[in-house]
């Protein structure tokens, strides 16, 4: 399990700049979806060594708290960063998707501060 979440973190992290690149450089949005683009992005790049953290920490901590935060980083990422670029460059709102993303991203969050007050050194 840590090894496909620290390869999930990477693609992530090597998505984020692809995608960074080209919104910079060859997609011409107005300013509104523009910020948009650069939220998806922000969000894409800090749950991305999240990602590679909580793969790091269910090999060396194991336990259902760490690899439960890895799950909800990865789906919170593809659905939060996934409905915000699709409105932004369709103007369609897939409705629950995002916010159930951001949802996710923080029960991540949550979930990994758990493992760390369940780890036992």
């Amino acid at each position: 399990m840590s090894r496909i979440l620290i390869a999930a973190g990477a693609l992530a992290g090597l998505l984020a700049v692809a995608l960074s690149a080209w919104a910079a450089h060859g997609l011409s949005l107005d300013p509104a979806r523009t910020r948009m683009i650069d939220n998806a992005l922000t969000q894409q790049g800090w749950h991305a060594m999240a990602l590679i953290a909580a793969g790091i920490l269910a090999d060396r901590w194991g336990g259902w708290a760490t690899g439960g935060a890895g799950i909800a980083f990865l789906l919170g990422m593809i659905l939060f960063c996934g409905a915000v670029w699709n409105v932004a460059l369709t103007g369609r709102s897939l409705g629950g998707v995002a916010p159930t993303g951001g949802m996710l991203l923080m029960l991540g969050w949550l979930l990994l501060a758990v493992a760390a007050l369940l780890h036992r050194p």
